[in-house]
């Protein structure tokens, strides 16, 4: 039986076009800061509560020494698989003790104490479904991304992120590409399957979505520290021991470099299959979601 794709079978693989989305400012600049405001002094850790209990921090004790909103981004891709095969298979049929064979259509199959040894072949059909999210930063699986999930965003294109950043805010480019991902996607989806004829094997990339998120950070001096507080503007949270991205103040980012899964997919090799052929097919119509 076959257990995996094998050197005369073929995969489908059919790619939808990458997007660029943008996730809304729910918050804005002021009230992001305001939220970052009331975790100032959390930030600077247990030196600065302990202070607190001898004398309360005022609020020029801080200063904010730097402001940023950031685009942050991850990946969302989404991949389907379907196999429809054929096996043959032993089935065991229990029967009466006076039974001493059993006959299907032309064949006659001898009992042997109480049972019918009848071979059978089983139609199967598989499907599955699953979302990988990835930062875009650390290159990680990270399930929290989650939150975003069924939230509304924008298509954007690259020329539109850049006119974000003209207008200051900071648009950090994916460490993650999207040919690596997608292979590695397309890689850990492939499963392997106990087959004697394989009639159908599709795997569809439904979404390659470049997601970016607003983010506020806002840095703090206090007796000659720095801190960091950073405000999701999608969700508000807000969170104390975070980073900026200075580096990135002005930046302009590439399509190319941004979307390029559909340049290094094709004629793959996949770690575990015996060079399986990767019938790539790219273009195709993407989730009505996003």
């Amino acid at each position: 039986m076959t257990m995996c794709l094998d050197a005369g079978a073929r995969m489908n693989v059919e790619l939808a076009e990458e997007r660029i989305l943008l996730l809304p400012d729910k918050l804005g600049a002021p009230q992001a800061e305001a939220r970052s405001a009331a975790k100032r002094t959390e930030a600077f850790g247990a030196f600065a509560r302990l202070g607190g209990l001898l004398q309360k921090p005022k609020d020029e004790d801080f200063e904010v020494i730097y402001r940023e909103l950031r685009l942050q981004p991850f990946w969302r891709i989404s991949a389907s698989t379907t196999y429809v095969y054929e096996r043959v298979k032993q089935h065991k049929v229990k029967v009466g003790a006076e039974v001493q064979s059993v006959t299907l259509g032309a064949q006659n199959f001898p009992v042997v104490h109480r049972e019918a040894t009848v071979p059978v072949t089983e139609c199967c059909r598989e499907s599955s479904q699953k979302d990988w999210l990835f930062d875009g930063i650390t290159k990680k699986y990270d399930s929290t991304l989650k939150t975003y999930a069924g939230i509304e965003t924008a298509t954007v294109t690259a020329e539109e992120l850049n006119e974000q950043a003209k207008a200051g805010a900071v648009v950090v480019p994916p460490e993650a590409r999207a040919s690596m991902l997608t292979r590695e996607v397309i890689s850990r989806s492939i499963r392997k399957i106990e087959a004697d004829r394989i009639i159908e094997e599709t795997m569809r990339v439904d979404a390659i979505d470049l997601v970016y998120r607003p983010v506020y950070a806002m840095r703090y001096r206090w007796q000659q520290k720095e801190a960091v507080v950073e405000v999701d503007a999608v969700t508000g949270e807000t969170r104390v021991g975070g980073t900026t991205f200075e580096g990135y103040v002005g930046k302009l980012v590439d399509r190319d470099f941004l979307l390029d899964a559909g340049v290094e997919a094709a004629n793959m090799f996949i770690p575990g299959v015996n060079l399986a052929k990767i019938i790539v097919t790219k273009g195709m119509q993407k989730l009505a979601k996003s």
